[in-house]
């Protein structure tokens, strides 16, 4: 089986990546499995850029095939905000709750519509060979008024899905692994993982 290194250490983004790639023969490899401690900083402007960065550096130090994302949660109403600083929202070290917490205060009691947003990400995909390939994928709702359900993490609690009547975090894991952001990213990079598949059976 080929081995594939996720380029985080987060459990939840593990286990999303494990039910996503589920069906490939691929063995996931966590940061900490393959041995890499360092980490990269998180710099960008873009959630693009970010992603890129993780995946060449993270692919340099393992030798390995590389998928890292950088993903997080636009509010139209804060000016796209918290975008690429979403793990930063609160401070270093806070927890996802004093996250969320400080974007249902920062929005108040503003009515529903102007409380659209929108979770984006974009994974890449880092070669040994020095091929990079990227995909995004977007998924749109609103900021709800409090926290509801107990799956995901981050800021699910709060996103609410108007087409649906639930919060991302009241979706059981299949569920979401069909319409989140992350998941339809991946969807979009899987012919990428399929060639790397294939090429590396006709090396064996």
């Amino acid at each position: 089986m080929t081995k594939l290194l996720i380029a985080t250490n987060n459990p939840g983004k593990l286990r999303e990546y494990a039910a996503l790639l589920a069906g490939l023969p691929l063995t996931l490899v966590s940061l900490a499995e393959a041995g890499v401690s360092a980490e990269v900083e998180e710099n960008g402007a873009t959630f693009a850029e970010n992603a890129m960065t993780k995946a060449r550096v993270y692919c340099a130090r393992s030798g390995l095939p590389t998928l890292a994302d950088d993903s997080g949660l636009e509010v139209d109403a804060l000016g796209g905000a918290p975008g690429v600083r979403s793990a930063r929202y609160a401070g270093p070290g806070a927890s996802d709750a004093e996250r969320y917490r400080k974007l249902l205060d920062a929005l108040g009691s503003r009515p529903a519509a102007e409380r659209s947003a929108r979770f984006r990400c974009v994974v890449a995909l880092a070669l040994p060979g020095g091929e990079l390939i990227t995909a995004d994928g977007v998924c749109e709702g609103q900021i709800g008024y409090a926290p509801r359900g107990e799956h995901g993490f981050g800021y699910d609690p709060v996103f609410f899905m108007p087409a649906i009547g639930l919060t991302m975090a009241e979706l059981a894991p299949e569920v979401k692994n069909r319409i989140s952001h992350r998941a339809r990213a991946v969807m979009a990079i899987k012919p990428a993982l399929r060639r790397l598949l294939t090429a590396a059976g006709g090396q064996r």
